[in-house]
């Protein structure tokens, strides 16, 4: 067996990689090492302080906000993604979201790109997590899973010509349940778009919310 950031890192250096789960299919990480994506300009262009691009991989959205000017930090957890995002001139740590991070409570947005909030298959608990990362006012901008209306949480691996690394849990959020997941987590619905063939969201931090217990 193994792990899955090897096999992610075969597809970072440009081996084929797919996922294995629910239904196979090609992972795109060549689109992911590209400078721009479609789609990309509607997130950077709504970061206008300090932004905190969680799942960073190799850069491409840190280097962008880096270029505009706007405070930018990449974290991800793979060491090649890292090496990768620090050669594009990305600002980058090589950390968990879950780990102690710079500016906790400081932060104007969290990005949530190319369906970042799959990360640990519970987009409450990564939302809840944003939220402390978030200054007053903050907001969280992701990449959704098209339309539907609820989320879904897959058991999946990659897998890479002869390896296949260890199982792991990822959530796909749909446009239709974003309303619910946002305000269970003290966030309120700023917009939702469509970009390129990218659907997009921002989520703002509401400020007359208090949590629950799970």
């Amino acid at each position: 067996m193994t792990t899955t950031a090897e096999v992610y890192s075969l597809g970072l250096r440009g081996d084929r990689v797919w996922l294995e789960g629910t239904r196979p299919r090609d992972l795109p990480v060549a689109e992911w090492t590209r400078d721009h994506l479609d789609g990309d300009q509607t997130l950077l262009e709504r970061c206008v302080g300090p932004t905190l691009d969680v799942g960073c991989g190799p850069g491409r959205l840190a280097a962008a906000l880096l270029a505009r000017r706007i405070l930018a930090l990449g974290i991800d957890v793979n060491t090649e993604a890292v090496a990768q995002a620090r050669a594009r001139g990305a600002a980058v740590l090589q950390r968990d979201v879950f780990s102690p991070l710079p500016r906790e409570g400081a932060w104007r947005h969290v990005l949530l790109a190319d369906g970042n909030i799959g990360i640990g298959g519970d987009p409450i608990r990564l939302l809840l997590r944003c939220r402390e990362l978030l200054a007053p006012g903050g907001t969280v901008l992701l990449d959704l899973q098209g339309t539907g209306a609820h989320v879904r949480t897959h058991r999946l691996r990659l897998r890479a010509e002869g390896v296949a690394s260890d199982w792991f849990h990822w959530s796909s959020l749909p446009t239709g349940a974003l309303p619910a997941i946002a305000g269970a987590c003290g966030f309120s619905l700023v917009g939702v778009w469509r970009s390129a063939e990218r659907w997009q969201a921002e989520l703002g931090v509401s400020s007359h919310w208090h949590a629950s217990p799970r």
